[in-house]
């Protein structure tokens, strides 16, 4: 049973070590993802899963280990206490450990990477598997929106970016579960809004959970659209 969620961005430039001189540019957008994170530890669930877009799913186990050198830093990261085994974390929850490590999260947890091309259906049968059973369930959805909103942008400048990051900030500030589940994936591919996959995860594991959401933050740095949003 879900309990709570916190939708986060995944850039890598949240970790101020790999933004070095331009850090501060997301200091916002790191204080909402802590505030974000505050309300799953006040909702106390049994376990947190952590979601995030990656070139291909998978499962990660407590203590599997991620780094940030691929991005030219020399940091490591850890997915929850312990040491666990094989292939490294992806990128988004890489993030996502980094943002656990700063709130002192030390209660199970687990990593699924979800194909950032994954169809809404198999996105659906996802989140259902997630929430099922009786545990209290907390998910962090790390992801981020369109990345054309500027002609700067990772996918240059898209009349279609603005619109599409707005309703996707209104569905996740509402906690729009239907919204959500008719994100179009065709348009969130080619505006590169890696989001979209583990937004729709979460649509579907929130389903009969009747939890509200509020929208923390809403901007588009870069270009990128950058959501945080909390659902209690």
């Amino acid at each position: 049973m879900l309990v709570a969620a916190a939708v986060c961005p995944c850039p890598p430039l949240l970790v101020p070590e790999v933004a070095a001189g331009a850090a501060p540019e997301l200091d916002a957008a790191r204080a909402a993802c802590a505030d974000a994170l505050g309300v799953l530890a006040a909702a106390g669930p049994d376990r947190l899963v952590v979601l995030g877009p990656a070139e291909q799913g998978g499962h990660y186990p407590q203590g599997t280990r991620g780094s940030f050198r691929g991005f030219g830093v020399d940091l490591d990261v850890r997915l929850g206490p312990g040491d666990a085994p094989g292939p490294e974390l992806p990128a988004s929850l890489a993030v996502a450990a980094w943002l656990l490590e700063r709130t002192g999260w030390d209660g199970p947890i687990e990593g699924v990477a979800v194909d950032a091309d994954l169809p809404a259906g198999q996105c659906a049968e996802l989140g259902a598997e997630i929430s099922a059973g009786n545990d209290r369930i907390a998910l962090v959805v790390m992801g981020d929106g369109s990345a054309a909103r500027t002609l700067k942008a990772p996918g240059y400048l898209d009349d279609r970016a603005a619109p599409f990051d707005a309703e996707a900030a209104r569905a996740l500030g509402a906690a729009d579960l239907s919204a959500l589940a008719a994100l179009d994936a065709g348009l969130a591919r080619e505006l590169q809004a890696s989001g979209r996959a583990p937004w729709q995860v979460l649509a579907s594991a929130a389903e009969g959970a009747g939890l509200d959401g509020t929208l923390l933050w809403d901007d588009a740095p870069y270009g990128v659209g950058y959501l945080v949003a909390a659902w209690s």
